[in-house]
């Protein structure tokens, strides 16, 4: 046995809910960017869990489901108010949304009619949550789910107290799309080695978030706002890079495992940024985000990844930067269920082999002689 460093290369499985082929992401076969451009976060969602998209009826019949659910118990709200005020956002999510399966008498119901009620369930109340989390943080109460409102207005409204404008809601929903799903990352595989010991879809879940807390996967965005704000200024943008590149320092929201000639998602997110900006009338963080990435691409010929212009997105959209990585999470809970589903489908549990690095041939020695 050769061990490889991360899997890097290792192919673990088989999988029909999305690939990234020569630098093309696509979702059951379709380009993701033909659906950024033509299809909404809930048709996304509902082709990720069963494999088309929906009909009219069919699409109807989720977005009722998702309304229906999108309410969390009072208990769960009351817990959620005795969290430290400074407890990591994500921790608050994982711990939220590891306590939702007390409330759920089905959650340990393995049938695939369960778990698919389950999936719809994650993807309806996530939003609820951290939402709420943000909220009580304010020293605000909650804001109720409203009914017949899509995800991304739902979320935007309980997060708010308020309509959110239709270009906002645009722009959610087109970065929840593009965030769904991306074949086996880090929290998807984490979700799956979970649910293939036949643990429940709330422990998946949980396992997914612990992994996507981590910064290398789930909070580079963070880091690119932190390092906007540092640059402060339009006349800052060049030198400040260059500075950091000429001290080896890492730039976040650059280059990516997959991706050797770009992320393909990103197109859509500087699209976003731009008509954000412009509808603010300040096109200042756009600006600022195009020329670092100008002068990233000419010295260092790495590209955007999707976390790049998220940053700038969610700024826009009046999102805190502790939420960039939640509203991650609001979006790809989509994948990871219908990753979890389609684990439970053929399961096989999870147990690869590890290379021994250690000492050989060791004797135990009695306590009173080491």
């Amino acid at each position: 046995m050769t061990a490889t460093k991360g899997l890097e290369g290792i192919v673990a499985t088989t999988s029909s809910i999305s690939s990234i082929v020569d630098g093309v992401l696509t979702y059951r076969g379709y380009n993701i960017d033909d659906l950024a451009e033509h299809a909404t976060f809930e048709e996304v969602a509902y082709l990720l869990w069963f494999g088309k998209l929906p009909n009219a009826e069919e699409l109807k019949a989720l977005k009722q489901d998702l309304s229906d659910y999108a309410a969390i118990p009072d208990e769960l709200i009351q817990q959620l108010k005795l969290y430290p005020k400074d407890a990591n956002t994500m921790a608050a999510l994982r711990s939220a949304v590891s306590a939702l399966a007390l409330y759920d008498e089905t959650s340990d119901d393995m049938s695939r009619e369960a778990n698919e009620k389950k999936a719809v369930k994650l993807q309806a109340q996530l939003p609820t949550i951290v939402a709420a989390i943000a909220r009580i943080r304010q020293g605000k109460e909650p804001v109720a789910p409203k009914a017949g409102v899509s995800v991304a207005e739902n979320f935007l409204y309980m997060l708010r107290g308020e309509d959110p404008e239709e270009t906002s809601v645009k722009a959610l929903d087109q970065a929840l799309v593009l965030h769904a799903d991306h074949e086996l990352n880090a929290s998807t595989f984490a979700s799956r080695v979970t649910v293939a010991t036949l643990s429940d879809i709330y422990s998946g879940v949980t396992s997914a978030i612990g992994a996507l807390k981590g910064p290398l996967h789930g909070g580079a965005n963070e880091a690119v706002m932190k390092m906007l704000n540092e640059i402060g200024s339009l006349d800052r943008a060049e030198s400040y890079i260059m500075e950091k590149l000429n001290n080896r320092e890492k730039i976040m929201g650059f280059g990516h495992r997959v991706y050797k000639n770009g992320d393909p998602r990103a197109k859509h997110l500087q699209k976003m940024s731009r008509e954000l900006g412009q509808m603010k009338g300040d096109l200042t963080l756009y600006e600022m985000s195009v020329l670092v990435e100008e002068t990233v691409t000419k010295q260092k010929g790495l590209k955007p990844n999707v976390d790049f212009y998220s940053a700038s997105v969610y700024t826009q959209l009046g999102i805190e930067q502790e939420l960039f990585t939640p509203i991650f999470a609001i979006s790809r809970v989509s994948g990871w269920t219908a990753h979890i589903l389609e684990q439970y489908d053929g399961n096989r549990i999870i147990r690869p082999r590890a290379e021994y690095t250690g000492l050989t041939d060791q004797k135990y020695v009695p306590v009173e002689l080491r």
